[in-house]
């Protein structure tokens, strides 16, 4: 097996908690609300929805994939840190044990929030993960993260 690690940093101009709050603490609401034509719903399927916890996202019909599930690890609320892995999903195909990923929110100069993403893709016997696939995945999340940018900039008392 082995691991490629991928870093990736958003920047926004939102608080970083109020990102945190609606990315990580409301993500069952938020995420369908703000990308319907692609997520139909997240489910909590084992656990309380925080550390320990097991969640589907299953995405609307005709969506290249059907769903994703994510073992989270860590929610940590004081300094704003995820730490979740994929583990079930097509993403995962035939080659990817699974990835796991940690997630800060930090503050930024001018009051916003720098969103840092590591991604470890554990591969399956000597497979090597496509530079080109990676970039996919990180499009979805700055996809993702740039909707829930716009409604909180848009909705300044939401998540305050």
């Amino acid at each position: 097996m082995g691991v490629t690690t991928y870093t990736q940093e958003i920047a926004t101009l939102v608080d970083p908690a109020r990102v945190f709050k609606a990315l990580v603490l409301d993500a069952e609401n938020i995420v369908p609300k703000l990308m319907p034509k692609a997520v139909k719903n997240i489910e909590i399927v084992e656990g309380d929805g925080g550390a320990e916890s097991i969640k589907k996202m299953n995405f609307v019909e005709g969506y290249p994939i059907k769903y994703l599930k994510h073992k989270i690890h860590v929610v940590d609320d004081k300094n704003m840190v995820i730490k979740y892995s994929l583990i079930e999903g097509e993403v995962l195909g035939e080659n990817l044990e699974y990835i796991s990923y940690v997630v800060s929110f930090e503050g930024s100069e001018n009051g916003g929030c720098i969103c840092k993403t590591i991604s470890n893709y554990h591969t399956k016997d000597d497979f090597v993960v496509k530079e080109k696939e990676i970039k996919e995945g990180e499009e979805k999340a700055v996809e993702l993260f740039k909707a829930v940018e716009a409604y909180l900039l848009a909705n300044p008392s939401s998540y305050a």
